[in-house]
């Protein structure tokens, strides 16, 4: 049984919440505070599967909560927030969040997230497997790791998936949607500002000069493509 971090501070939603994804199958750990989650996934070292992490809390925010657990851990996080503000939507993403949720949700959509952002933290590429090569970046499939220079780069699974998805496709260009269904797993019209945000966090870790991108380039009205000589 998966388990579920949730950080929630409304003690009502935390509790409904909680018996709505438990029924669906998830173990939920509730943390009232982003400073208590903090105390279990590193001073506790509670392990945890998945966080469902709410935008509005007290003291320390979500989106510095995700700031946090993004520094040590590549642990899948969705961002679970009633400010469906695009700035507020892109921060958040770009914090590290592998998806966010506008509240309010139902349960089911919230674990159908879940389930989505978990399929890519098990396997970056279906059935492709071994080596992968992106400019000098290697890609090890199976591993989910991606090294340049022999030096493993931090990257979250959805930012594996996605780079993935461009070194399987060299040259070629890959509109936001397309990148949204085979990434994101969404089976309809999602929302484009996930791709672009996923796709500056990825190119500030592989781009010698992110603002200049050489690897990860933009085809203006199109979507994206990566540059393999």
């Amino acid at each position: 049984m998966p388990r579920l971090l949730l950080v929630e501070d409304d003690r009502a939603l935390a509790e409904a919440l909680t018996l709505a994804l438990e029924a669906l199958g998830h173990d939920v750990v509730v943390a009232p505070t982003g400073e208590r989650a903090l105390e279990a996934l590193f001073t506790d070292r509670l392990e945890f599967d998945f966080v469902l992490l709410d935008v509005m809390l007290p003291g320390m925010d979500g989106f510095e909560v995700c700031r946090r657990i993004r520094a040590r851990s590549r642990l899948p996080l969705i961002l679970l927030t009633a400010r469906g503000d695009p700035i507020d939507i892109v921060v958040g993403l770009e914090c590290g969040a592998d998806d966010y949720v506008v509240k309010p949700a139902e349960p089911r959509v919230i674990d159908a997230r879940i389930k989505a952002v978990g399929r890519r933290a098990v396997t970056a590429a279906g059935p492709s497997a071994g080596l992968l090569r992106a400019g000098s970046l290697e890609i090890d499939v199976g591993a989910m790791s991606v090294t340049r220079a022999g030096a493993e780069i931090a990257l979250t699974a959805t930012e594996i998936r996605l780079l993935v998805e461009f070194a399987e496709q060299p040259n070629q260009v890959l509109s936001r949607q397309a990148l949204l269904k085979r990434v994101w797993d969404y089976g309809y019209v999602g929302d484009s500002r996930i791709v672009d945000a996923a796709v500056a966090r990825l190119r500030a870790k592989i781009e010698d000069d992110p603002a200049n991108p050489v690897v990860l380039r933009t085809v203006r009205g199109l979507g994206y493509r990566l540059v393999n000589p």
